[in-house]
């Protein structure tokens, strides 16, 4: 694979995210209005060139954005991937204003899941052929197969397993718990986790995200001209997205331990950034935690754990808050929740704030490079986004 990445030629100069939850106050109108005004800073939205819009199933084309913004005739792309829907919409905002077609851009993700009245995705799958039987799968029935199958192949204990699995969720709970903008914003003890009611598998209410609303965006610019605007922006180093060839289900190579695309598509962002080594060159992450065993496996296809020792790092508290590499500070997909087209403008929002110093009672000291991942899909076929962004110009290895 290869791309050329655009590597310190757009930086981020605001951002902007609503409260995630039950919003049942909020129309989506509200909710973008919302992410785009704090975007934006109390600057004049006419100095907007474009906008880039990301939704599942939320709205249909870009007068989903220009009709609760009162937008002046600017054109405005809805795009979507799945849960990397977020994250599409930023990739395609820097692009364009690296390639010079444009001066100020704005990505902005949304979704209202809770007014569906059904508890999950808010989509229906496209007629097939039937050689894709992994998407009659609820998303938590998918899921729940990397939890056997990684104790299998690496032997780990199933209790093990399930030791790492609580904790996960009881890190992303405790960091959710410090984030005033997160869905679930209490602590939950390892106990509570264990004895909740099974989902699918051994996967438990506990080990599953959060089914919510909001929105977030971005306001990006060129490099150069950054500082007219902010004293610290987010300088971006890296932005990779893959889409497999969905084979997982009926290759016998696929053992549901990892997921090629994420493999992939962190290898290609970092060779863009100029990272030798992710355990050193990250100073922190926020990843698609989905479920428990998804952030297990994500440890190890974006190179923080050995192949088989995710689990080992994760109950020494690697990536705790007070860890090596702080995975997940904000409370993640788990503990934030998971509006499908907002998930990673999210991601990049926690950023925005640590490497400015204003994380609050989250903030880690000194960070200087963060990444963000999004999954979307299932294993065995899923697309995958990972960018690297920073506070200072450079590679980072």
């Amino acid at each position: 694979m290869s791309s050329n990445g655009i590597l310190d030629k757009v930086a981020v100069v605001g951002m902007g995210c609503t409260s995630f939850g039950e919003l049942w106050g909020a129309s989506t109108d509200d909710l973008l209005v919302d992410a785009v005004t704090q975007a934006l800073g109390g600057r004049d939205a006419d100095l907007v060139d474009a906008y880039w819009l990301g939704t599942v199933g939320s709205g249909q084309s870009g007068l989903t954005l220009s009709r609760p913004l009162g937008l002046d005739y600017r054109p405005v792309t809805r795009v979507e991937n799945f849960c990397a829907t977020g994250s599409e919409a930023f990739r395609n905002a820097c692009y364009a204003v690296a390639s010079g077609a444009y001066d100020r851009v704005i990505a902005v993700g949304v979704e209202k899941l809770k007014d569906s009245g059904y508890s999950g995705l808010l989509r229906t799958e496209p007629p097939g052929d039937g050689t894709a039987p992994e998407l009659s799968l609820t998303a938590p029935a998918a899921f729940s197969l990397l939890d056997p199958a990684y104790t299998g192949k690496h032997g780990v204990a199933p209790e093990q397993m399930r030791a790492a699995m609580t904790h996960v969720a009881w890190k992303n709970h405790r960091n959710g718990a410090r984030n005033p903008k997160a869905q679930y914003r209490s602590e939950v003890s390892r106990e509570k986790i264990e004895a909740a009611p099974k989902v699918a598998g051994r996967l438990g209410v506990y080990d599953c995200s959060g089914v919510s609303d909001g929105a977030a965006a971005a306001l990006i610019v060129r490099a150069e001209e950054a500082k007219d605007y902010v004293d610290n922006p987010l300088y971006v180093k890296a932005l990779s997205l893959v889409a497999g060839p969905m084979r997982g289900a009926f290759d016998p190579a696929y053992d549901f331990t990892t997921f090629p695309e994420v493999v992939r598509s962190a290898k290609d962002a970092y060779r863009q950034a100029g990272i030798e080594d992710p355990r050193t060159a990250i100073s922190f992450a926020e990843v698609h935690d989905c479920f428990t065993p998804t952030e297990i496996v994500l440890m190890e296809d974006l190179g923080f754990a050995e192949e088989g020792q995710a689990w080992k790092d994760v109950l020494a508290g690697e990536f705790d808050a007070e860890g090596r590499l702080p995975v997940n500070i904000d409370g993640g997909l788990k503990s934030f929740g998971h509006p499908v087209g907002a998930s990673g403008l999210r991601m990049l929002y926690e950023a925005w704030l640590q490497l400015r110093g204003e994380a609050g009672d989250r903030q880690l000291p000194d960070p200087r490079t963060a990444l963000t991942h999004n999954l979307g899909g299932r294993p065995g076929g899923c697309v995958s986004f990972v960018s690297v962004v920073g506070r200072e110009l450079g590679v980072c290895g």
